[in-house]
């Protein structure tokens, strides 16, 4: 038997900076790293210059709608996540507080859903750096995107303090070049701001309304351009004083997020000298329309900069995940021994941080992985309705105490109806292929961890004095 620390102990038990043994990951990150962690995981700038060009050519100038709806669910989605990330401050994130509230099944379910996003995410972002480096050099896409998810690795490898420090930087890089196109756009401003309130979109070769049949059908995307701030719950763990701090992690890092994707969005979306230039447009021509050649390789270079920043967190916040699905017993012993092997220098679960990068590299190289994106704003969105159910349970429950929102149940009930209704109009390919992922999952869970109650999937609180085995 593996006996570990609770992280509360840990940290009262050890000094900062001590080595790590079998302990487990100590409490040694402040709210600021972790904001600057988690606002690199939403990676507005990636958001502003990837997602939204797509969301440019279906919904037209009602893309600062759609961006505005999905922050508001969102917020509310964030909600969620802060009532049980203070309850429930688990590595293992949104799966840990599925299971304390709607029982160990729906979390294991929930698992199987993030684990969609664990390999998958990472390798079909790294793959656009060598797209916004070609005015520079000319790269394999494949072998850069690789090359990426391997520089992400090592460093996601360092210490959490460390990789704040390193994200912290490049997370200045990309906020720059998101505030040059928003600058840029304000000083070209072609159209008043009753475009942002009656809307049009490029359709059938010329200007239409956009409608709320419109809306409805790119939500599911506008709640993704902002997802990552979940990133709070999986460095719950790690983070000081979680039953205070998560919260606020969550919403100063939603907060910014949106500000520096709904900004730049809103100026381009003015400025623009012909809104049908948004339906074949990128923000690399309209800035080069509005600053020159200089000063859109210099906003190439920051979109690079913010891909592989991107990758680095979520290198790092995955392999928690993966971690924590081992200390709470979820595989056979032989491999849960391995999955949580804690790094003697850097306190990183290394193993856990090799699995979700090696294969993430390999994804990049060998495999369309581009052509599962489509199924990730699904599983985000079916994630998010299991977290407001758990949320509108955990009221009902006696548990740890945390922080409470506001206007309860009335954000976990917007969350179920809104984000229902968007994956209602969701293609019914993503729905199937989702549905057969949790198929999967039922089937490992009813045949092996459900035969093992007492054994496996043993799902722990880190803050509680829990003793933990592994066997």
């Amino acid at each position: 038997m593996i006996d570990t620390m609770s992280a509360r102990n840990a940290q009262e038990a050890a000094p900062q900076g001590q080595e790590h043994g079998s302990g487990g990951l100590l409490r040694v990150l402040g709210p600021a790293g972790a904001v600057l962690l988690v606002l690199s995981c939403i990676t507005p700038a990636s958001s502003l210059f990837i997602i939204v060009p797509e969301m440019f050519a279906t919904q037209g100038s009602g893309v600062v709608i759609t961006i505005a709806a999905g922050i508001l669910i969102s917020i509310a989605v964030g909600a969620c996540y802060a009532e049980l990330g203070t309850r429930m401050a688990s590595a293992g994130g949104e799966y840990a507080m599925v299971a304390h509230t709607l029982g160990k099944g729906a979390g294991w379910l929930t698992f199987a859903l993030s684990g969609v996003l664990l390999w998958v995410i990472p390798p079909v972002i790294a793959l656009g750096t060598a797209d916004y480096l070609v005015d520079i050099v000319h790269l394999d896409r494949a072998m850069t995107g690789a090359v990426v998810m391997l520089v992400a690795t090592g460093i996601a490898l360092l210490d959490v303090r460390a990789n704040a420090l390193v994200t912290g930087i490049f997370l200045l890089l990309e906020v720059v070049a998101a505030a040059v196109v928003a600058l840029l756009g304000a000083a070209h401003v072609q159209r008043g701001p009753g475009e942002l309130i009656s809307p049009h979109v490029f359709g059938g070769g010329s200007i239409e309304p956009f409608t709320g049949a419109l809306l409805v059908s790119g939500l599911t995307v506008g709640i993704f351009v902002v997802s990552g701030f979940g990133t709070a719950a999986y460095l719950a763990e790690e983070v000081v004083d979680p039953r205070r701090n998560v919260a606020r992690i969550v919403f100063w890092s939603l907060g910014l997020g949106g500000i520096v994707i709904l900004v730049p969005t809103i100026t381009t979306v003015l400025a623009v000298n012909d809104l049908g230039a948004l339906a074949t447009g990128d923000f690399s021509e309209f800035v080069r329309a509005w600053g020159g050649d200089a000063t859109a390789i210099a906003v190439n270079v920051g979109i690079a900069i913010a891909i592989l920043n991107a990758a680095i967190v979520m290198v790092l916040q995955n392999s928690r995940v993966v971690y924590a699905s081992a200390r709470d017993r979820a595989w056979p012993p032989a491999v849960n021994r391995v999955l949580t092997a804690l790094h003697p220098r850097y306190g990183c679960p290394w193993v856990a941080t090799l699995l979700i990068g090696i294969p993430g590299a390999i994804l990049a190289y060998a495999v369309d992985i581009e052509a599962l994106l489509g199924i990730t704003s699904v599983v985000i969105s079916a994630m998010y309705v299991a977290l407001a159910f758990a949320a509108l349970k955990v009221r009902r429950m006696k548990t740890a105490p945390g922080w409470r929102m506001p206007l309860w149940p009335l954000p976990p009930l917007l969350v179920i109806i809104a984000v229902g209704y968007a994956l209602v109009g969701a293609s019914r390919t993503d729905l199937t292929i989702t549905g057969a992922i949790l198929l999967a999952a039922f089937v490992y869970y009813v045949g092996y961890l459900k035969r093992r109650p007492d054994e496996r999937f043993i799902v722990i609180d880190p803050t509680d004095d829990l003793e933990e085995a592994l066997r």
